[in-house]
């Protein structure tokens, strides 16, 4: 899907943030930050596409405050927020949602079963007049915000849980060191 984005998107780059926690999410049941940055590292080419643990080392814990320091840090850079449409129906629960749609323009990606909940949202709903039609995605870089697109693309059901429970060892093959 990165590599997907970056192409539709004209981006130079995509940067795979691993976040340090994600304060709307349970940290039980959740891989270390380490296990996280490796599985990043493992689909990352290390060019175009980065796995990245900056949001720790710039020590922010919301996206608005990392948004704001990735500005100050890179001043001439264009930033486009990548994020799921599971993430654009809960974006409301963000801490200063608004303030992260007005500072820079971001691209949905599809997720299986929540892309009308998340269009028919109240984020979505919104933020009506800055969405532009995915045939602008390519120019959407050099949109000033608010401005976003919902990017079509082929969807994948497994989540980052449902991907950790299949990779997880059983009690009994770790047992037998499988």
């Amino acid at each position: 899907m990165a590599e997907l984005a970056r192409r539709r998107l004209r981006l130079a780059q995509v940067w795979l943030l691993v976040s340090p926690g994600n304060p709307l999410k349970p940290v039980h049941g959740m891989a270390s930050q380490a296990a996280r940055l490796a599985s990043a590292h493992a689909i990352a080419d290390g060019r175009r596409v980065l796995a990245t643990d900056i949001e720790s080392r710039l020590g922010t814990r919301y996206t608005a405050d990392t948004l704001r320091a990735l500005r100050i840090r890179f001043p001439c850079a264009r930033f486009v927020w990548l994020m799921g449409a599971d993430n654009l129906e809960q974006l409301p629960r963000w801490r200063r949602w608004r303030r992260i749609a007005a500072h820079v323009v971001f691209a949905v990606l599809p997720r299986p079963t929540y892309n009308h909940r998340a269009l028919a949202g109240q984020a979505a709903l919104g933020l009506h007049g800055a969405r532009r039609a995915a045939r602008a995605a390519p120019a959407l870089a050099a949109m000033p915000p608010p401005a976003w697109v919902f990017l079509p693309a082929p969807q994948h059901a497994a989540s980052a849980t449902a991907i950790r429970a299949a990779t997880r060892p059983t009690a009994q093959s770790a047992a037998a060191g499988v």
